[in-house]
């Protein structure tokens, strides 16, 4: 593993470690560094910028009345816009400060509800439902702060195109930006008439195209700074950047060597102590330790029958050997991981191969399409307890 890693890093190629062994198994992704554009998260707040609404988005919903004498357009104006003015309410009734105690983000709910005048008007029930955006913090998330403020950021003429846009968020995000990143533009369903619903969208969609055409514009400048064709990223490139910019994520992973040679030693422990993780690591720890007895008697343990008992005692200390190693003087793993790592004797079980040749597979395609986020850890599978864990190691 550790040759075949380096051979790997130094040629820049992705590699992946997957293997089966009886009852468990492990996947470990081995890159120097993976950005990701679009890492499609499962839960993500909507970019509709209700606590930070620009100036065409305030003149827009500045021009709707809320209390509309018309109870049918009453209940179709869409909750963007009723949030959007009713936070402006509260700022200027409180400073300028949105909704931050308990109490107050239940009094500006209260607010919402004494607006509605039927009990059927579901666009003031989304409006109190996705009141939590108006209480949302401005500006952006600590992970993007972290990738605009990396050292990569900081380009040249070697650097990538995603550290080569990054550093064109970054700019934007202290001048244009005003501590935001460039807004998606798109909106999700809700309760309106179709006109104010496409007049929503547009502004969104103008607001969206104004940001990218700045982020190109700064590419572009950044690109013929460093010496390199202003045009060399696409423009599609880089509007699913600005698209993505809030998503963006950097994986790093180790080198299997460093992994080896210089453990986290409080993360072990942690995990080796910790009752949710302990077998998880105990396996970890014997996936490695069978490969120190197969390197010492030219076997695996529990491999010929006749012999589980020597073997069962040779893996122990082969266990102790490596947790000394690992600077865990004193920790163990138990007696009955042992023994079941004995009897698997070193089988590849037809279920097990297949899930982690699955999970593995879905690890290539996550690196190649550089979609979603690949595993940043080694995943370890307990088909004993039918339980899948990530250890960041």
């Amino acid at each position: 593993m550790v040759k075949l890693d380096k051979i790997c890093r130094e040629a820049n190629v992705l590699l992946i470690f997957a293997r089966s062994y009886g009852l468990t198994g492990f996947v470990r992704n081995s890159v120097k560094e993976h950005a990701v554009i679009e890492s499609k998260p499962d839960h993500f707040l909507d970019d509709l910028r209700l606590n930070n609404p620009w100036p065409e988005l305030k003149r827009f919903a500045e021009s709707i009345d809320l209390k509309v004498a018309d109870p049918v357009a009453h209940k179709h104006t869409p909750y963007v816009v009723i949030l959007v003015k009713m936070a402006e309410e509260w700022a200027k009734a409180h400073g300028g400060a949105l909704p931050s105690t308990r109490d107050e983000k239940k009094e500006f709910k209260e607010l919402l509800k004494a607006g509605m005048v039927a009990i059927d008007e579901d666009n003031y029930r989304e409006a109190i439902e996705a009141s939590f955006k108006v209480f949302a913090p401005r500006g952006i998330s600590s992970d993007l702060l972290q990738i605009i403020h990396d050292s990569c950021s900081e380009v040249d003429s070697n650097s990538s195109d995603f550290w080569v846009m990054v550093a064109a968020l970054k700019e934007f995000i202290v001048n244009e930006g005003g501590g935001e990143a460039p807004l998606e533009g798109s909106i999700p369903d809700m309760t309106s008439s179709t006109e104010l619903y496409v007049n929503l969208q547009k502004i969104y969609l103008a607001k969206a195209e104004a940001d990218f055409l700045v982020i190109q514009q700064r590419v572009k400048s950044i690109l013929k700074r460093i010496g390199r064709d202003p045009d060399s990223i696409s423009k599609t490139m880089i509007k699913s950047f600005c698209k993505n910019a809030r998503k963006l994520k950097v994986c790093r992973y180790r080198l299997i060597e460093d992994e080896f040679s210089n453990p986290a030693v409080p993360e072990v422990q942690k995990y080796l102590t910790d009752e949710e993780y302990s077998v998880a690591m105990g396996f970890y720890i014997l996936l490695r330790a069978v490969d120190r007895f197969s390197a010492n008697y030219n076997s695996f343990p529990g491999q010929f029958e006749g012999e589980m008992d020597e073997d069962i005692s040779r893996l122990k200390t082969a266990v102790v050997g490596l947790l000394n190693d690992l600077g865990c003087n004193g920790s163990t793993v138990t007696e009955d991981l042992i023994n079941e790592m004995c009897r698997f004797g070193a089988s590849e079980l037809h279920a097990v191969a297949a899930f982690i040749g699955g999970i593995a597979s879905q690890e290539v395609i996550k690196l190649i399409t550089k979609q979603f986020v690949p595993m940043v850890g080694t995943f370890i599978f307990n088909g004993i307890d039918q339980k899948s864990q990530l250890l960041a190691l």
